[in-house]
């Protein structure tokens, strides 16, 4: 499903709380939304893998990074995963790379910018904690919708309004 932020925004105005603007849409999919599950880590993409891995049908992985833009926490290889495995998106709080294949990759990615090297796999990471950035704060089980205008989040699942 397409969403517009905007919209949602103009429709749902109590429920939606806007992240702060930090992010760079990389993905094929512009738009994308769903059901929040929540990673923190710090240049350690050991979780991620972990939960690519799982079915993501209607979910979007929100990633912690401690926005650091010293290493990518996701690439071509875990985005095509993610794809395969049904996940809507990825948002993440640093880095990406392999961009020219994320780009081509029917995953929706956002993330603070670019970085060519990968990160070390420490086994090191949190899975669905309540996790704050931007101003925001992520809850699994909440949802979060996200596109060139913004990423925006809500407790519940919104609907784009009907043309009128």
């Amino acid at each position: 499903m397409k969403y517009v932020t905007p919209d949602l925004c103009d429709a749902y105005p109590q429920l939606v709380s806007v992240v702060e603007p930090m992010f760079q849409n990389f993905g094929a999919k512009s738009s994308f939304g769903g059901e929040i599950v929540t990673v923190k880590c710090f240049e350690d993409n050991s979780v991620v893998k972990q939960q690519v891995d799982q079915p993501g049908h209607g979910k979007v992985m929100v990633v912690d990074g401690g926005g650091s833009k010293r290493a990518a926490l996701l690439g071509d290889m875990l985005a095509e995963k993610a794809a395969a495995n049904g996940w809507e998106g990825i948002i993440i709080y640093g880095c990406i790379r392999d961009v020219d294949v994320i780009r081509q990759t029917d995953l929706g990615v956002q993330a603070l910018g670019t970085h060519p090297m990968k990160t070390d796999k420490r086994g090191i990471g949190d899975l669905n904690a309540d996790i704050t950035f931007g101003g925001v704060t992520f809850k699994p089980g909440h949802y979060v919708y996200a596109d060139n205008n913004g990423v925006i989040v809500s407790p519940e699942p919104l609907s784009m309004p009907q043309e009128q």
